[in-house]
């Protein structure tokens, strides 16, 4: 309560006997729950939840920092994609390529075995064995060709591409795996005593439908296996340039991606932290700068918003409201001179009830007094300024200049007590018939007060200080105004001349006016 009495006085204006009594009686006494609740308890509250939420936050901020980065996610994905991918085609082709070269070894190793018969038969009905070895030497240089023979009846080698086995018998393959037959050609597939595999293949040498002789090509197949191998090396090794392009375009992506979630991140705590006014710089034409845009436009508008709650609370009209978003950050925010009226309204004998009332009905009823007077401030121009103790003020004239803002002032008080006299008459708020009202027009200097903590606009001045004082002077139910509003309203208003009165902070007295309702013609208006 000192620092709620000491803001009062700093503001231009003193407490009122009434409510210096109730600071001192608190300061004697016991705080009562419903002060606690006001002055301690709500602060408490807001810093235990701060404390509770802060510490929930940390706790979160340090479990998520145990994290993997985009571009190593993105890496992982890519690769093990690629890698899939790569393995899936290399088996799929290396399967099809493996039984197209066999195909074409057995396409070989026919036409081949069709070359040496159709072109053995004379050599080998005559026993020619040097045109027979000439004929297999011609043949002997294609790729993967093992070997030719050609043997007569009696399995003698007549020729062959290994010259110290001509004149030797033909011996029996050994470990023949499944024979196959194609029309007068016979193949088979057999493991040489090395570990070769070979595949052989056999034709009847022919003259005039007389077989004179047999013709046996040898083609490796282990040929095939090595063009397999050579083959999925090379796979394998594009496969890697493939992943390296892969993890490269990844980690690319990856810090496309990471460096604007770095940025919105840090954008997001220094929203956290209050600064408003924080501003994502990030031009880019996708949904990153999108959502750059998007949060810039946010940050503004909590920026208006903060402006506004520090200000003036909900307690603005849409007026000022729309002046305010429309500059929020123009001259009004400043301390300007300018001519305003001032309404201060306050509970008679409040301390007196408020010590025999429970806290809780003391909060219900001021919330409804309260209620009534702010809607009618607002309804006529006005914003209430503040809320002190039991007291309202309301003022018309700033930041929103209004040439009328004396009548608007005059017109909402003279509707507060109608209103609050019926209100008073229909339930059991004993404060609606005990309201006071003191007004005064004259030059404040408006515009935020306060520090880097807290911060408020508000007015000061003597013109505010005489508004209090009169304010004093009003009696339950009763409106006093001074002689520079009652010449402003005269012809509006009808009021009844007070005797002077001697207030503090005048070396002089005041002329103050009974203000005793509007003219007719201005009761509906």
């Amino acid at each position: 309560m000192k620092a709620e009495g000491q803001f009062l006085i700093d503001g231009g204006f003193g407490l009122a006997g009434s409510n210096r009594r109730i600071l001192r009686d608190r300061r004697k006494k016991p705080t009562p729950a419903f002060s606690r609740y006001i002055f301690l308890g709500r602060r408490r509250i807001f810093r235990r939840k701060a404390d509770q939420d802060k510490g929930g936050y940390l706790d979160h901020y340090r479990l998520s920092s145990l994290r993997i980065p985009i571009r190593v996610k993105l890496s992982i994905a890519i690769t093990a994609i690629i890698w899939l991918t790569i393995l899936i085609l290399s088996f799929v082709i290396l399967a099809r390529q493996r039984d197209h070269l066999y195909l074409q070894t057995v396409k070989t190793g026919k036409v081949s075995l069709n070359y040496f018969a159709n072109n053995a038969n004379i050599s080998l009905l005559n026993d020619d064995i040097l045109r027979l070895n000439q004929l297999i030497k011609e043949a002997a240089s294609i790729e993967g060709l093992l070997y030719a023979i050609i043997i007569d009846r009696q399995q003698v080698i007549k020729a062959h591409t290994d010259h110290t086995r001509i004149g030797g018998t033909l011996q029996a393959f050994d470990d023949i795996e499944e024979v196959k037959r194609e029309e007068n050609v016979t193949y088979f597939t057999y493991t040489l005593p090395s570990g070769t595999r070979v595949l052989n293949l056999s034709r009847p040498v022919t003259f005039k439908d007389k077989e004179l002789g047999t013709v046996h090509v040898g083609v490796s197949l282990d040929f095939i296996k090595n063009l397999i191998r050579r083959e999925t090396i090379f796979i394998l090794i594009l496969s890697l340039l493939i992943i390296l392009l892969g993890i490269s375009t990844a980690i690319l992506l990856g810090i496309s991606f990471s460096r604007p979630i770095a940025k919105l991140v840090i954008a997001t705590q220094e929203i956290g932290k209050g600064n408003f006014q924080y501003r994502i710089d990030l031009i880019r034409r996708d949904e990153f700068g999108d959502l750059a845009t998007a949060f810039n436009y946010m940050a503004g508008e909590l920026w208006k918003k903060l402006i506004i709650q520090k200000s003036f609370g909900r307690y603005i009209s849409a007026e000022v409201l729309e002046m305010i978003l429309s500059h929020p950050e123009d001259s009004w925010l400043k301390g300007t001179r300018s001519e305003a009226t001032i309404l201060f309204t306050d509970i008679r004998e409040f301390t007196a009830f408020s010590e025999t009332t429970d806290p809780e009905k003391i909060v219900e009823d001021l919330n409804e007094y309260f209620a009534i007077v702010t809607e009618l401030i607002l309804d006529y121009g006005g914003y209430v300024d503040k809320f002190i103790g039991d007291a309202v003020l309301g003022v018309f004239g700033v930041p929103i200049f209004y040439a009328d803002h004396a009548e608007r002032a005059v017109k909402a008080a003279v509707a507060m007590q109608k209103e609050l006299l019926q209100r008073a008459k229909d339930n059991s708020n004993p404060f609606l018939s005990r309201i006071g009202i003191g007004i005064n027009t004259g030059v404040v200097v408006s515009g935020n007060l306060g520090s880097q903590v807290k911060m408020e606009y508000t007015i000061i001045g003597d013109s505010v200080n005489v508004a209090f004082r009169l304010n004093g002077l009003a009696g339950p139910g009763e409106i006093i105004v001074s002689k520079r509003i009652y010449d402003l309203t005269r012809d509006i208003v009808s009021a009844k001349a007070l005797p002077p009165q001697k207030i503090k902070g005048k070396s002089e007295s005041v002329e103050v006016f009974q203000l005793l309702g509007l003219k007719d013609k201005q009761s509906d208006t």
